[in-house]
């Protein structure tokens, strides 16, 4: 498995309208594309309006086919610009690649 954490830069005050898109349509969105969400965090610190979630792919290019096939898709693309009307709702996004470690196991 390979695990995509992914740490958006909310832009202040848009938190609220990007856990709304997540929640209402993207994890929908994802699932059709065979992209399954881990969990989703919020930074303690509320002010660094960060948003992190976890999704779980079964390889690299699964990841890639699957994230290309969101990215194209019609009805994410018409969300997008419909929750943007007001501008982006996050200034970036990084992204780490992890995978699991030998040694610990969750019973």
């Amino acid at each position: 498995m390979l695990y995509e954490l992914r740490i958006y830069q909310v832009v202040p005050g848009r938190m609220q309208a990007i856990l709304n898109r997540f929640r209402d349509d993207t994890i929908r969105i994802f699932a059709k594309h065979d992209m399954k969400v881990t969990n989703f965090w919020i930074d303690a610190d509320e002010s660094k309006d960060r948003l992190y979630y976890v999704l779980e792919h079964q390889d690299a290019a699964s990841r890639e086919q699957n994230f290309q096939a969101f990215l194209d898709d019609s009805e994410w693309m018409e969300l997008k610009e419909r929750t943007e009307q007001n501008g982006p709702l996050h200034e970036k996004i990084d992204i780490v690649y992890m995978k699991k470690s030998s040694f610990f196991q969750i019973d």
